[in-house]
């Protein structure tokens, strides 16, 4: 003989499995990554110890300013990220989060992505060279250029690579430097034809730009918006498409002449 189940009894046994499903979803790893804002460095002076620019076969100058590129900093490729964890992320202002294929390529180790975000940097750093000694006139087989900055991977910091590379040679082309002294950050791709490219985690490069000291920020024009949805007071967005049009502004915000375009 079946015993009949009181309501309060049947609305127990029917909510064990809705806990359970909302249990699952809370602890399951779900395909996301959580992002911060990571480190920057000058690439005008020394990262570690080392210079990150180091130049044979042309004079240099001595530098003034700072050129700092930015970075953000996200979950390990095989982070456990919970649906709590998500939420959390998603309502602070510090933290992004991420679909764990738009961080990292699908379907690789962690040992494959850390090749492959190598193999970008060197590539980046290739180019930058390229466009700067371009811009400059200067042969490459005259000029060889180093570039090393430990523990970055990814072509994010091309640009300013680039203008690192143009203000040590040749500053702003009439004795000064091409910062005007001031702390400068950016981010953006570079190609060898010198157009800027855009990149992931701008609102959160800003964040770590200003934290260092920063008051104008070159920004990938594609990514204004993103750029302006969590600015910091104090920081300068500057929009570029190409290495000639950040020059020409970073020229502009030095001298007061001309105009210094805006988001």
């Amino acid at each position: 003989m079946l015993s009949r189940l009181t309501r309060p009894q049947a609305l127990a046994v029917c909510a064990l499995p809705v806990v359970a499903l909302i249990a699952t979803a809370v602890f399951a790893p779900l395909p996301f990554s959580l992002a911060q804002p990571g480190l920057t460095a000058n690439v005008l002076g020394d990262n570690k110890g080392t210079p990150v620019i180091t130049i044979s076969g042309a004079k240099t100058r001595h530098t003034s300013g700072q050129l700092r590129m930015t970075t953000i900093e996200a979950t390990n490729p095989d982070a456990h990220v919970s649906l709590g964890d998500v939420i959390s992320a998603w309502f602070a202002t510090d933290r992004a989060v991420m679909p764990h294929d738009s961080v990292y390529p699908s379907g690789q180790s962690t040992k494959e992505i850390e090749q492959h975000n190598s193999a970008q940097m060197k590539q980046s750093q290739n180019a930058a060279t390229r466009a700067a000694l371009d811009y400059l006139h200067l042969s490459d087989k005259k000029v060889k250029v180093t570039l090393k900055l430990a523990d970055v991977g990814g072509p994010s910091a091309g640009l300013l690579f680039t203008l690192g590379i143009i203000d040590k040679l040749d500053g702003n082309g009439s004795g000064g430097d091409l910062t005007g002294g001031r702390t400068i950050a950016g981010t953006g791709t570079i190609d060898g034809d010198g157009t800027v490219g855009a990149v992931g985690g701008v609102a959160l490069k800003t964040q770590a730009a200003r934290r260092d000291g920063a008051t104008v920020f070159l920004v990938p024009k594609a990514e204004c918006s993103d750029a302006k949805s969590e600015l910091p007071k104090g920081l300068r967005l500057v929009p570029v498409t190409t290495l000639k049009g950040a020059v020409n502004a970073l020229l502009a915000l030095e001298t007061g002449k001309g105009s210094v375009p805006s988001c």
